[in-house]
């Protein structure tokens, strides 16, 4: 087993272990839809063994920034379609992560006039939106019925993607977006059946990946978790609650059986990491790169000392659409751009150098 050999995550067939991390880009538009440049940017990386897709919003008030894709529209749907048959036709595997951003949305982007939450708790600080900068809106906090039309929501985007011809799809509980909101005790204080106890926080998270896996097969269906993360004020600092927390909600995972779970995390190899991996009793995508760009060395040995099954790289992938050969052949990177990671264009999107150029 090395790097560079094939492995089967449930239904995903990958030809390697390099993984592209889901990496927001905001070239989407106003409509939300994929484009052809979309289509070219990511068939450019398809000799990854998987490509995960940038976060795809399920619902209205999912919406998380301007420029962000949508799986909610026909038209979605169909750009989409274009972005599969394009990585496929390269050879690759795709699947789309279903990402909810909760109160990390704003009504500007939403549309909706108002944004959601787990409980009506703000995010300190302001929310960009193609209006400029706003205060973060406090949050209407779901209740029970509600609930059940989210979670709907993200069946049915499952049910979008695969039929655009996606291998799978992703559920994004990291990063401070809803379904993280709902994890930690600081975001979500509710005194209901989703709150209070950390089987309880898990709850919801575990009646969407349920939901979505009796859709689309739990072969197709990650999870991406960030613990401990501190992301966008959801705090998780307390080790033995968030132990608590993460150790329910893969106790519920587990029987699932779903493809994988990526966990993203500054110690892959850690205690923490590797005892979530023990209980979901699945394969493990690592991923050491927020805030930091995780290197070839430590790809190869996150895979040579078994810590992982396969590893999600972010920002290389962005500056080298061939990373894969050029870490086989352990030749020199391209450097990324990170003033052009958001801006509207092909410029720092589909123009970096192969190898081979």
């Amino acid at each position: 087993m090395d790097l560079f050999s094939p492995i089967e995550l449930g239904d995903l067939h990958l030809k390697n272990r390099v993984v592209m991390a889901p990496l927001t880009r905001t070239r989407a538009g106003a409509a939300g839809v994929p484009t052809p440049l979309m289509a070219v940017h990511y068939a450019q990386r398809a000799s990854v063994g998987l490509i995960i897709s940038e976060g795809v919003y399920p619902g209205a008030e999912s919406r998380g920034y301007f420029g962000q894709p949508g799986i909610v529209t026909d038209e979605q749907e169909a750009g989409w379609s274009q972005v599969a048959e394009a990585v496929h036709g390269d050879g690759g595997r795709i699947v789309l992560q279903l990402m909810h951003s909760g109160r990390v949305s704003h009504p500007d982007l939403s549309g909706t006039g108002r944004t959601v939450a787990p409980s009506a708790v703000p995010i300190d600080g302001e929310v960009r939106t193609q209006h400029g900068k706003h205060p973060h809106a406090v949050p209407h906090a779901l209740t029970e019925a509600e609930l059940a039309v989210v979670r709907d929501e993200f069946v049915e985007a499952a049910r979008r993607a695969i039929r655009a011809g996606a291998d799978g799809v992703e559920l994004h509980g990291a990063n401070g977006y809803l379904l993280h909101q709902f994890l930690s005790p600081v975001s979500n204080v509710r005194t209901d059946a989703y709150g209070g106890s950390p089987a309880n926080r898990a709850r919801f998270v575990i009646e969407v990946a349920e939901a979505v896996a009796a859709e689309v097969g739990a072969g197709r269906v990650g999870i991406r978790l960030s613990p401990a993360n501190q992301a966008q004020d959801v705090f998780e600092t307390d080790e033995a609650e968030t132990l608590a927390t993460y150790e329910a909600l893969l106790d519920g995972l587990r029987p699932l059986g779903l493809a994988y779970l990526s966990v993203l995390h500054a110690d892959p190899a850690g205690v923490l990491v590797q005892d979530l991996r023990e209980r979901f009793g699945g394969h493990l995508i690592a991923n050491s790169g927020f805030g930091s760009v995780t290197t070839r060395e430590e790809a190869l040995a996150l895979i040579d000392d078994a810590h992982a099954d396969a590893v999600a790289v972010g920002r290389a992938i962005i500056a080298n659409p061939d990373l894969v050969e050029r870490w086989r052949a352990d030749a020199p990177e391209n450097a990324p751009r990170p003033d052009l990671f958001y801006s509207p264009g092909a410029e720092g999107y589909t123009d970096y150098p192969r190898l081979s150029a």
